[in-house]
C-alpha cells in the first residue's frame, strides 16, 4: 500500500525535484559564476542504481511525480538509462525534465522512448547575441533546435522558463508571450530570486510580478481544468485566442509556500525540504554504507517534517543577501 507524506503544516508532499548533476554546459549570469569550478567530484554523484533505489523508496512513501534537473541533466552520458529506470518505478505517474535545451535536439526522441513525458526549457532571450551574453557560452540556434525537437518528439506540454531581470531581458517579455499565440507553448515568467553567490541579484535588477504581467498582456485567467499539466507554483493566464498559455512564478511578490508539495534531492544525495533552505539530510552516506529501506524512508519522513512554513527570500532580498547555495546544486 502506498503511503502519504504530509509535513507539519498539513501539506501533502508528493513531488521530487531530483538533480542528477550540478554540472552545466552554460554559465548563466544569475545562476553560476563565469569561471565556477566547484562542482561535486564524480565519485560523490549518485549512480543510476542509487537514484533508482531512492526513487522506489520515495514512490512507496507517497511521491508520485519526479522532475529530473541539474545543473544540466543532459550532460550526464547515462541520462537515457536513468530515465528508463525511473519510468518503470511503480507508483510514479509523471516523469519530466528541466533543461536548457542546448543538447536536447538529438536526445528528444530517445528520451521519449525511454519514458520521459514532458520538458521545461530554460530560455532567457530570443536574441542570439543577448542569449550568448546571458549564458556566456550558449548558442540560441542550438536551444531553439532543442525546443523544436521537443515539440516534434511529442513531449507535452513543452514549457519555456524565462527568468526576468531588469537590464538583462525585461524588454523581451512581450516577444516571449507572443510565442504562445500560434504554437502550443507554455511560457512561464519567473521572478529573479536571491539564490547563489553569483552577485547578480539586487533589488534594482528585480522586476516585480505586476510589471511582468502588464508587459505580457492582454491576459485572461485560466481555470484549473485549462492549465497545462504540471505540479508547480505557476499561476496561469493566456492571451485571448492563443494556443498556449502564460504562467507566472513569483517567489517574492506573491509567495507560493502555502501550496508547497515538493522536496529536492541534490546530485550528491542531500535531501532538502525547501529551495531556500540551507540545511538538508544526507542520503548518500546511508546508501553507501548499506542502510535498509526502512532507514532511508525514516530519513525521508524526517526531512518532510523539517519543511518550514515558508521561505525567507523576501527578507534576504530586502537585506541584499542571498542563499549561499548555488541554484545548480539544488535543481531549482
Amino acid at each position: 500500500m502506498r503511503g502519504v507524506l504530509t509535513d507539519s503544516f498539513g501539506r501533502r508532499i508528493d513531488y521530487l525535484r531530483l538533480s542528477v548533476t550540478d554540472r552545466c554546459n552554460l554559465r548563466c549570469q544569475y545562476c553560476l559564476p563565469e569561471h565556477h569550478a566547484g562542482f561535486a567530484p564524480a565519485p560523490d554523484i549518485l549512480t543510476p542504481d542509487e537514484i533508482e533505489r531512492v526513487v522506489r523508496i520515495f514512490a512507496a512513501a507517497g511521491v508520485s511525480r519526479v522532475r529530473l534537473t541539474g545543473g544540466e541533466p543532459l550532460v550526464r552520458t547515462d541520462i537515457i538509462e536513468i530515465v528508463e529506470r525511473l519510468a518503470r518505478v511503480p507508483g510514479l505517474s509523471d516523469l519530466s525534465m528541466s533543461t536548457n535545451g542546448v543538447l536536447l535536439a538529438p536526445l528528444a526522441r530517445p528520451l521519449v522512448r525511454a519514458g520521459l513525458r514532458r520538458v521545461n526549457i530554460s530560455l532567457d532571450s530570443l536574441d542570439a547575441e543577448r542569449f550568448r551574453s546571458v549564458t556566456r557560452f550558449g548558442r540560441l540556434d542550438e536551444a531553439r533546435a532543442g525546443l523544436d525537437a521537443a515539440l516534434a518528439a511529442g513531449l507535452s506540454p513543452v514549457k519555456l522558463n524565462m527568468v526576468v531581470a531588469r537590464g538583462l531581458n525585461e524588454d523581451e517579455v512581450d516577444a516571449f508571450a507572443a510565442l504562445t499565440q500560434e504554437a502550443p507553448l507554455h511560457v512561464r515568467f519567473i521572478e529573479l530570486m536571491p539564490m547563489g553567490e553569483t552577485g547578480f541579484f539586487s533589488k534594482e535588477r528585480w522586476v516585480p510580478l505586476a510589471e511582468i504581467m502588464a508587459a505580457a498582456g492582454p491576459l485572461e485567467p485560466l481555470s484549473d481544468a485549462e492549465r497545462p499539466v504540471g505540479h508547480g507554483p505557476a499561476r496561469y493566464h493566456r492571451r485571448p485566442g492563443a494556443r498556449g498559455s502564460i504562467g507566472f512564478i513569483s517567489a517574492l511578490s506573491c509567495g507560493f509556500c502555502a501550496s508547497c508539495n515538493r522536496l529536492r534531492l541534490t546530485s550528491s544525495g542531500l535531501l532538502v525540504p525547501c529551495l531556500d533552505g540551507e540545511a538538508g539530510i544526507d542520503l548518500r552516506g546511508p546508501l553507501r554504507r548499506g542502510a535498509g529501506d526502512a532507514e532511508l524512508r525514516r530519513l525521508l519522513e524526517e526531512t518532510v517534517r523539517a519543511n518550514p512554513r515558508e521561505h525567507a527570500m523576501a527578507a534576504k532580498a530586502e537585506a541584499a543577501a542571498s542563499n549561499p547555495r548555488l541554484m545548480c546544486s539544488i535543481g531549482g
